[in-house]
């Protein structure tokens, strides 16, 4: 009776939550269709922004892009992919949006599971184009790789991508209310502007630490193909970063912080 009292007072219906193993998802075509999409968005997502990210090492003193220009390459990317696919995948394109997902029963273990498959796969290979395409500049340049900085430690590396990751997770969350879905019929169309210029904004902030992450695919993708020691020895902050930015989401929600 309180259920149905509690659903009378609303202007919106909740998603009944993601089964946590749904062994019908092997069997429709839209599963893998959802997939190929999370793996070619990662894929053109990895290759601008690295690509822009070598571009803009190469270039002369004010002949380039600069600081500014990578973080509008990241949000702006984010920004179509996202509209892109949001029909086909959730257009996640980022294995902390997509555990952020699962923990709050969006999405089912074996979906969260392949998607992040296909982001890692996608980055590497958005990676790889861009080496391929600019050996002369790739190896001189980084490979776009993500990795603290000097003058920063590993724990301030780690809390500032916590908190961007935190920023990124907050927005698609409140991006894509059922609540706001419902109440506001323009919010699930504009739904990958705040998402992208969240990213935008984080990009400013990051960079100067730790080239910025908040997507472990897009670390793990840079550091397969770079492969440099230095790369891999911070890698273990770009997913510990995502780990602990969810699961502090998740609390928060299931404490009521966003209600």
């Amino acid at each position: 009776m309180a259920n149905k009292e509690e659903m009378r007072g609303k202007d919106y219906n909740d998603p009944p939550p993601a089964p946590f193993i749904d062994s019908r998802e092997f069997s429709m075509w839209s599963f893998y269709r959802a997939c190929i999409a999370e793996f070619i968005a990662t894929l053109l997502f990895l290759y601008i922004t690295v690509a822009t990210v070598i571009g803009v090492s190469e270039a002369k003193t004010c002949g380039g892009v600069g600081l500014l220009g990578i973080a509008w390459a990241f949000g702006g990317m984010i920004f179509v992919l996202v509209y892109c696919t949001a029909g086909i995948s959730g257009g996640h394109i980022n294995p902390a949006v997509t555990f952020g997902l699962f923990l709050a029963r969006k999405v089912s273990l074996p979906r969260a599971f392949f998607y992040m498959v296909a982001q890692c796969l996608g980055a590497i290979c958005g990676v790889g184009l861009v080496k391929a395409f600019q050996k002369t500049y790739y190896v001189q340049s980084g490979g776009g790789a993500n990795m603290v900085q000097p003058g920063y430690s590993n724990g301030t590396g780690l809390a500032a991508e916590i908190i961007g990751t935190f920023v990124l997770v907050y927005t698609v969350f409140s991006a894509t209310d059922p609540k706001r879905n419902a109440r506001d019929s323009h919010v699930p169309v504009l739904a990958p502007l705040p998402i992208g210029f969240a990213v935008f904004m984080v990009h400013l902030a990051t960079i100067p630490i730790t080239g910025t992450g908040i997507n472990p695919a897009r670390s793990f993708g840079a550091a397969v193909i770079y492969g440099h020691k230095k790369s891999w020895d911070d890698h273990w902050i770009f997913w510990v970063e995502a780990k602990e930015a969810c699961e502090s989401h998740q609390n928060l929600n299931l404490f009521g912080a966003w209600s």
